[in-house]
């Protein structure tokens, strides 16, 4: 089993910029990858960015350009950054950090807000 925990989020003004982080500790060598999802109130958790073993990423056309995923592995732990410029209000949501495994579904971290003010 995998625990996450991420860091990072906070109030921010429109154009500014932060920085998540994901540290991921336990059964982390059989992840197949590892995202940041957000849900704003009133709306459906959407997938923001994804990052695989392999090192491909993915992300969701609203965030293209402005939204940087990354990785540090290091023995026993497995970090997964959110680099976030030209934030906008519209970005404002709860970010969840995720890992998925192919054998053993998704786990999911407890969020971190981020509120953008125009």
């Amino acid at each position: 089993q995998v625990q996450l925990v991420e860091s990072g989020g906070g109030l921010v003004q429109a154009g500014g910029s932060l920085r998540l982080s994901c540290a991921a500790s336990g059964s982390i060598f059989s992840i197949n990858a590892m995202g940041w999802y957000r849900q704003a109130p009133g709306k459906q958790r959407e997938l923001v960015a994804a990052i695989t073993s392999g090192g491909s990423t993915n992300y969701a056309d609203s965030v293209k350009g402005r939204f940087t995923i990354s990785r540090d592995r290091d023995n026993a732990k497995n970090t997964v950054y959110l680099q976030m410029n030209s934030l906008k209000p519209e970005d404002t949501a709860v970010y969840y950090c995720n890992a998925h495994y192919i054998d053993d579904g998704d786990y999911w971290g407890k969020g971190t807000l981020v509120t953008v003010s125009s």
